[in-house]
């Protein structure tokens, strides 16, 4: 495995560990979704600046967006305004059973943008990640909350563009771009919701969800420029068995076997698909 790819992967699985948290800071509160969704804006966008002035590359960073990084910011905020309140309207596990279709929409856009044709190790990883998905979704039948799941669909499906377009425009800066996206949700969250009548210890743990959710951004869209979108987002696919794992430890969300199972089916499955690009291990490939 050469450094690049040694970076980008491990980047994508701090990432992904990361973001797997993210229930149980929305879970975790009274605060209605918009008053999350500001909170965790104004915390996020001020966090990643305070870590780009500390680089030194602040302007840099804000100058050399583009039209890519206006399009991360974009669709980036999307996937948020859906992530969040997702939470709010279906369970943890649900959510990131969801994401995991992440490596599918991926694969589909780059192969139809940028005709990078998936390996046959990631296409046979991507396989076996997806029955895992059925498996959970199997258990989760007459429980899901519709208008949670489409919400946590859209999410991964603009996720799945956010990954293309840094594997298309690798120049594309990671932070600017995760500050934007942070800013653009704020005025929104201000609007519909009452950001200043939440407590006080509430409103700390949405600002720490925004320093999470901060660091995820960044790590997330640094690694998605050394990884093809289809492995990225299947190595992302990790959150699907951790994000249960959390809930069951701090809010007692008991996963029923067949979700305990499908998780474990993604993990195996990521697991093979890093094992298999070794090198010494280039058949398939």
């Amino acid at each position: 495995m050469n450094s690049q790819r040694f970076i980008g992967v491990t980047l994508i699985l701090v990432s992904a560990t990361v973001f797997s948290s993210a229930g149980l800071f929305v879970k975790g509160v009274e605060a209605n979704f918009w008053v999350i969704i500001f909170w965790r804006g104004i915390s996020a966008a001020a966090f990643t600046t305070l870590y780009v002035m500390w680089r030194g590359k602040l302007r840099k960073e804000f100058r050399n967006m583009g039209w890519s990084g206006l399009a991360v910011a974009v669709i980036g905020a999307s996937g948020t305004i859906a992530f969040i309140p997702s939470f709010k309207f279906t369970s943890i596990a649900n959510v990131s059973l969801i994401y995991a279709a992440a490596p599918f929409i991926a694969a589909g856009i780059s192969w139809w943008w940028m005709r990078e044709k998936p390996t046959t190790v990631v296409l046979t990883a991507s396989l076996a990640a997806l029955f895992g998905v059925l498996v959970i979704v199997t258990g989760s039948i007459g429980q899901n909350n519709l208008f949670g799941d489409l919400l946590a669909l859209w999410m991964t499906i603009a996720m799945a563009w956010y990954l293309c377009i840094y594997r298309r425009y690798p120049n594309t800066p990671a932070a600017g771009p995760a500050v934007l996206m942070s800013l653009l949700l704020v005025p929104v969250g201000w609007f519909f919701g009452d950001p200043l009548s939440a407590p006080v210890i509430e409103i700390l743990v949405m600002c720490l969800f925004g320093l999470v959710f901060a660091v995820a951004s960044v790590t997330l869209a640094e690694g998605a420029k050394r990884l093809p979108a289809a492995e990225t987002a299947l190595l992302s696919a990790l959150e699907t068995p951790l994000a249960p794992i959390w809930a069951f430890f701090l809010f007692s969300e008991i996963p029923v076997l067949f979700t305990l199972l499908g998780g474990s089916i993604i993990l195996i499955a990521v697991v093979y698909s890093q094992w298999r690009v070794r090198p010494g291990n280039n058949r398939n490939l």
